[in-house]
């Protein structure tokens, strides 16, 4: 049990002035975001490995107690209950839930529609987690973590805001870059392996046509599979996207049935598998593969 593990642990030994802030992030985006603002003045450690899955995360005793020596650990709260429960006993004051400050979509509806034009369509309780997948909303995280490093480091309180600004232009720019190329398509669904792309489908208006839900490694049921493909058929689809971190078997299946593609489209779950490529660069191939996928002009 994380409680009695925690319970075992205690605080690390207070910061000295000169050492870097050691924040704990939940997942890659949020560290990307931690390392982009914070530079050189921040120790950052991801709890989420490489190549392993975010969703189900379980805390290593290791890892626990790195969440309570840390002096921030920024995460999302509902999204990784692991999390959630390690932050509450023992750092709930060291803890940054960057939905806090980010206005969130529903989570779609179990069995609703499988094309979500808008985020009306969605259930009324839960939320969907992918925010970082706005680069507005990223903008947002930038801003939450560069005001708490202030107030735990306020001696590099300056750096941290000019950090802050210098992403937000960049992630401006990238939206830019996203609604000029998406303006003018000949289709506006993609069809995905699982419904990670609200956020970029809401943005965009795009819309979202998801295999399986908001687990990645959820089976669909055969009445999911061939709704997909009578709408992959319907909206005359030529690519099916499936992801990095999932197996593309369902996805290569239904995109043999209607006769289309297939390409990854990444949610930036984990780190890029390229070493030298970032939230920015994944998110730029991203978005080379959407237009092509709708024919974009």
């Amino acid at each position: 049990m994380i409680g009695a593990t925690l319970a075992a642990c205690s605080s690390g030994p207070p910061r000295a002035p000169g050492d870097a802030v050691r924040v704990v992030v939940a997942l890659y985006p949020l560290q990307f975001v931690v390392e982009q603002v914070g530079g050189d003045t921040v120790s950052v450690k991801n709890l989420v490995q490489p190549g392993a899955e975010p969703h189900d995360l379980e805390l290593s005793p290791r890892q626990v107690a790195d969440v309570a020596d840390a002096d921030l650990v920024v995460y999302l709260g509902g999204f990784q209950p692991a999390v959630d429960e390690a932050v509450g006993l023992e750092a709930a004051d060291e803890g940054l839930d960057v939905g806090e400050f980010v206005p969130l979509l529903a989570a779609p509806v179990p069995g609703g529609p499988p094309a979500l034009a808008n985020p009306a369509e969605t259930a009324a309780d839960g939320m969907d987690p992918h925010l970082w997948l706005d680069p507005n909303r990223m903008a947002m995280v930038a801003a939450a973590v560069a005001a708490r490093l202030s107030t735990i480091d306020p001696d590099h309180a300056a750096t941290y805001h000019e950090s802050s600004e210098a992403l937000r232009r960049r992630l401006s720019t990238l939206d830019g870059d996203y609604t000029a190329a998406l303006r003018d398509c000949a289709r506006r669904e993609i069809v995905v392996s699982h419904a990670a792309f609200g956020y970029l489908a809401d943005r965009y208006k795009l819309n979202q046509v998801a295999i399986s839900g908001l687990e990645p490694e959820a089976e669909p049921t055969p009445q999911r599979l061939a709704e997909v493909a009578t709408l992959a058929r319907r909206f005359g689809a030529t690519t099916v996207f499936f992801e990095t971190l999932v197996s593309p078997a369902v996805a290569q299946a239904i995109a043999s049935e209607v006769g289309a593609r297939t390409a990854v489209l990444d949610p930036i779950e984990g780190p890029p598998e390229d070493d030298g490529g970032n939230y920015l660069s994944v998110m730029r191939t991203n978005l080379h593969e959407l237009v092509t996928a709708l024919a974009c002009r």
